[in-house]
């Protein structure tokens, strides 16, 4: 029985797998971003590295992380074992925005981008922490915001709803109603893509439909 690890904290990620019916567990990564961007940038002879390959070097350090986790080591001995890091930039006019954290900085952030339409990157990626062997894809998605007004941009950041969301929004509560559109993958906007978990696992040679979960009792008619 092969087992999928998220290496994410994040209920919404772990929300879209319960609802694609996939088992899976979660450990938790502890990757310094800001640091690993910038040593990228370093490597890269000062020259800032775009907003997707940001998001895909992300999720690549964070699935590293959790695969190098004890726990996960010792359950990789005794059960195949397939680890998922994700991570998401979202890109307007070249720059990249990730989680503002601050109330300030999402008004800020909001006042720049309603009436527009950026780019919300998602990089993922899974490693087989048996095999060392890992699969990759970075899904980039149109998002075109509303104009919502000063009031309701201040009280949106208030709320702190966005503080901890790529690019200051989310599609999937309070800040849907200031979208207007969303052209690709909206499952990878809100935090991963269950399209692209199927690519990569057929990719390392194995199909997701082993890693459905059991379906429950109340799912049958």
């Amino acid at each position: 029985m092969t087992r999928l690890v998220l290496g994410s904290a994040s209920t919404s990620r772990a929300r879209i797998l319960n609802q694609a019916g996939i088992g899976f567990t979660v450990r938790v990564s502890h990757v310094d971003e800001p640091a690993a961007v910038a040593a990228a940038g370093a490597r890269a002879e000062g020259q800032a590295i775009t907003p997707a390959a940001e998001a895909q070097l992300l999720a690549d350090l964070k699935a590293a992380a959790v695969v190098d986790l004890p726990e996960v080591r010792a359950a990789a001995g005794t059960t195949a074992t397939v680890v998922l890091g994700c991570d998401s930039v979202f890109e307007l006019d070249g720059v990249s925005y990730g989680k503002p954290y601050e109330v300030g900085v999402a008004v800020a952030r909001w006042r720049l981008m309603r009436g527009r339409t950026g780019v919300l990157h998602s990089g993922h990626t899974l490693i087989d922490a048996s095999t060392g062997r890992r699969a990759q894809r970075t899904v980039s998605t149109l998002v075109s915001f509303g104009e919502p007004t000063d009031a309701e941009i201040q009280l949106y950041a208030e709320s702190g709803e966005p503080l901890h969301c790529a690019g200051a929004f989310t599609i999937d509560g309070r800040g849907s109603a200031f979208i207007e559109k969303v052209e690709g993958d909206h499952l990878s906007v809100i935090g991963v893509s269950p399209a692209a978990l199927r690519a990569m696992l057929a990719e390392l040679g194995q199909s997701i439909t082993d890693f459905w979960s059991a379906p429950s009792p109340a799912a049958h008619h």
